[in-house]
């Protein structure tokens, strides 16, 4: 027999010092909260008589669609339970509710596997890192749509701040994955439009910091000696490479293929991988000369430019294998990349993706034109190159105020 109570969840209270009213279920000792709509505050409530005190001012109106709201319930339990001897505490949630609820991680799980050959791996391994996260967090699968509220945000914000010193950023990331699941079910109509609590509670993104190698750090970088074991060289190199030669990513240089290279004209042509448009820049000779250590005359086409990877047909053709030996090999070279940083007492991590911001900087500093900077960085959009001419103006006005005053 299933028993049905009114409770002012006040583990649940909110900035206002209101708490939401739930009707409860249980069966066979499950528990079902079915939200009613309705915050008080915890000296409005009498849990004893089951009522809204008279210190509310709507307290008769509340009492009397909470006795008709109550009513309602067990009325459809008690059909249910005549038409099914064993109706689960799940089933008799969905019978009160007039509708089958559904399942937020049994959706967004489902979701995720539908859209794993259209996602590129790394976001498909995203958003089910981030939803386990969240799963860890509530304690449970049984969570519905309905039960994710603005108060629900709030606390799991709250959580991931102070219990896992996570920094809005990631925060952010975490609670856009939970709110991309409310859209593409609102897509499908399988909850309503008005369900959506994300308009109400936003974490920002922080600003984040651009760092980039200045013209004495990177000659420092350039005489810096490493170990010829190992791959530290290589590292180096690949780094070096990628500032005199267009930004190019880690993941689009470590795949760098001979065939990718016109000796005839200097010129490297390959389609990146993070837009698929195919890209095509001429090589400075600094580049150049960086490449050269690494031709022989027993190259072959296929061959990767830097010997870090292994070629194998299995790394164009399985996208999740490539995304992982990627990411794999930056780890390591940003392992390397990082010991050099603390050799030259660098005062930010050394990590391979300050090529390109290198690079960005250098050639404005230089004097080329913002849209062959963009057009170089294959960037979507000058605006996006912007960040970085914004960048060389604060350090012209730094120094106007440090050497002319």
């Amino acid at each position: 027999m299933a028993s049905i109570k009114l409770i002012l969840r006040n583990d649940k209270v909110g900035k206002t010092g209101e708490a939401p009213l739930y009707l409860r279920l249980i069966k066979d000792r499950k528990t079902k909260f079915i939200s009613l709509g309705v915050r008080l505050q915890p000296n409005e409530w009498d849990e004893d008589k089951q009522r809204v005190k008279k210190n509310h001012s709507n307290s008769a109106r509340i009492n009397a669609l909470l006795a008709q709201k109550v009513a309602e319930a067990e009325g459809q339990v008690a059909d249910l339970e005549r038409k099914k001897s064993q109706p689960s505490a799940k089933k008799l949630k969905e019978a009160i509710k007039g509708k089958a609820a559904t399942n937020f991680f049994e959706y967004s799980y489902a979701r995720c596997e539908k859209q794993k050959t259209t996602l590129s791996p790394a976001t498909y391994r995203n958003y089910v890192k981030y939803l386990n996260k969240f799963e860890t967090y509530m304690g449970t699968k049984e969570v519905y749509f309905e039960d994710i509220n603005v108060t629900t945000l709030k606390d799991y914000a709250n959580h991931c701040s102070k219990n896992l010193n996570n920094n809005n950023t990631t925060i952010h990331y975490s609670l856009t994955i939970l709110s991309i699941m409310f859209k593409e079910a609102q897509r499908e109509d399988i909850i309503p439009v008005t369900l959506y609590p994300f308009d109400k509670f936003r974490v920002k993104k922080e600003k984040g910091k651009r760092n980039y190698l200045s013209k004495e750090q990177l000659e420092a970088l350039i005489a810096l000696e490493v170990p010829q074991t190992g791959k530290a060289q290589v590292c180096k190199d690949m780094f070096l490479f990628s500032v005199y030669g267009g930004g190019l990513r880690f993941g689009d240089m470590v795949e760098l293929q001979w065939k990718n290279f016109n000796a005839a004209d200097n010129r490297i042509t390959k389609v990146i991988r993070k837009t698929g448009r195919q890209h095509s820049f001429k090589l400075g000779s600094l580049a150049i000369e960086i490449l050269n250590k690494y031709k022989t005359d027993s190259n072959q086409p296929e061959d990767f430019i830097f010997p870090l990877l292994e070629y194998s047909d299995q790394y164009f053709k399985d996208n999740f294998f490539r995304t992982r030996e990627t990411e794999r090999h930056n780890a390591l070279c940003n392992f390397h990349l990082n010991n050099f940083g603390k050799t030259l007492e660098l005062p930010f991590s050394l990590s391979f993706h300050l090529s390109r911001h290198t690079f960005a900087t250098r050639a404005l500093n230089n004097g080329m034109r913002i849209e062959h900077v963009s057009k170089l960085m294959d960037h979507s959009g000058i605006g996006i190159t912007q960040v970085y001419a914004k960048i060389i103006n604060e350090e012209l006005d730094k120094a106007v105020d440090e050497y002319i005053g």
